[in-house]
């Protein structure tokens, strides 16, 4: 259940309400990419600062800065909300892994064969 905080000053205040929670799934949900803050702020054009602001409980950021984090971190909205429960949980390792596989798919071919090959045979001489 989302459970939504509001200042005593100024009850109901749009401004003043957070989802509480938020900045730990935040922080979950970019730890399990194997992602810095710095590398998350450089992802959605925010500084580490920013980032670290809106891990702290009592900060969410704006709805298109959402959008944005959503998408860098490849969950949806709702999920970063914590209205859906997270899909896929990767072992820190395991994410970082998968991260630097997407990026040589962005390599010439030719660079990807040679990635491959080294690969290969690094698991080929540990025995696997």
């Amino acid at each position: 259940m989302i459970q939504i905080r509001t200042s005593a000053r100024m009850p109901g205040v749009m401004k003043d309400r957070t989802l509480q929670g938020f900045g730990q799934r935040l922080k979950a949900i970019r730890t399990s990419k194997a992602l810095t803050q710095q590398e998350l702020g450089e992802l959605v054009g925010v500084s580490q600062r920013v980032v670290a602001y809106y891990e702290a409980d009592d900060a969410q950021p704006p709805g298109a800065l959402l959008v944005e984090l959503a998408h860098a971190l490849d969950v949806s909205a709702d999920e970063l909300l914590g209205i859906e429960p997270l899909k896929e949980k990767l072992p820190p390792k395991t994410a970082r892994i998968r991260r630097r596989l997407q990026q040589v798919e962005d390599l010439p071919p030719a660079d990807q064969k040679a990635i491959l090959k080294f690969v290969d045979a690094l698991v080929e001489s540990r025995g696997g």
